[in-house]
Order: C-alpha cells, then sequence, then structure tokens
C-alpha cells in the first residue's frame, strides 16, 4: 500500500529483502525518493532483530542519516528479547524511527511524516 502520491511505501513494494549489511545501503538506494517505508518483521532477517549483530544500529543511522522515515511493524516486541523490547520502547517518540504493533499504526504514524 502506498500513500501520498507513492512518497509512503512497504519495503516489500521495492524488492528488497534485509538479510545482510549490504542490504542497508539497497534499501536507502530504493527508498531515495521516499519519505518513509514501512517495514515488516517478514522483511528482516533473524539477524537484524538479534541486536548483538549490530544490523538493526546500522540500519537505523543510515535511515536517520537519509530522513528516511521508517516504521517497523512488530506484534510482539518482547518475542525478540527483553533488550529489543526496550530498544522499541526507547524509539516511541524518535522522530524518524518507529516501532508499531499493527500496520494500521505504521501507516497511520508514516503519513504524518510526509514532509
Amino acid at each position: 500500500m502506498a500513500s501520498e502520491a507513492g512518497r509512503v511505501q512497504a519495503v516489500g513494494e521495492l524488492g528488497v529483502t534485509l538479510r545482510g549489511a549490504p542490504d542497508s545501503s539497497a534499501l536507502i538506494g530504493a527508498a531515495y525518493a521516499l519519505d518513509g517505508v514501512l517495514l515488516r518483521e517478514s522483511d528482516l532477517s533473524p539477524e537484524f532483530l538479534n541486536l548483538r549483530t549490530g544490523l538493526l544500529g546500522e540500519l537505523f543511522q543510515k535511515c536517520v542519516n537519509y530522513r528516511l522515515a521508517v516504521a517497523f511493524v512488530l506484534p510482539d516486541f518482547t518475542a525478540h528479547g527483553e533488550r529489543f523490547a526496550e530498544l522499541a520502547y526507547e524509539h516511541a517518540r524518535h522522530p524518524c524511527i518507529r516501532f508499531v504493533h499493527t500496520e494500521e499504526e505504521a501507516w497511520a504514524w508514516l503519513g504524518r511524516q510526509v514532509r
């Protein structure tokens, strides 16, 4: 589902899957003309969801640097560990990165991020 004339899209619509470090740059390239993207749990490999790999942090930094709003849809923040849940809650007011439980919440938040 794209919104605002295609300025916000789901990552799956961009043809990008996040499986390793190079995929963060691929996402930034594919989303360059967008204001935001919706990332579903299924778009991310288990390595991205394991905070010890640093892949999620690298992705966060790239998104912040390129001012790309990202909504992560994860029904259960605790499913990936206590530290992951803490990270999700710490980003509750972040201007660029947000964790939400439903796609409806993600689209609503992303819609407010369109420049």
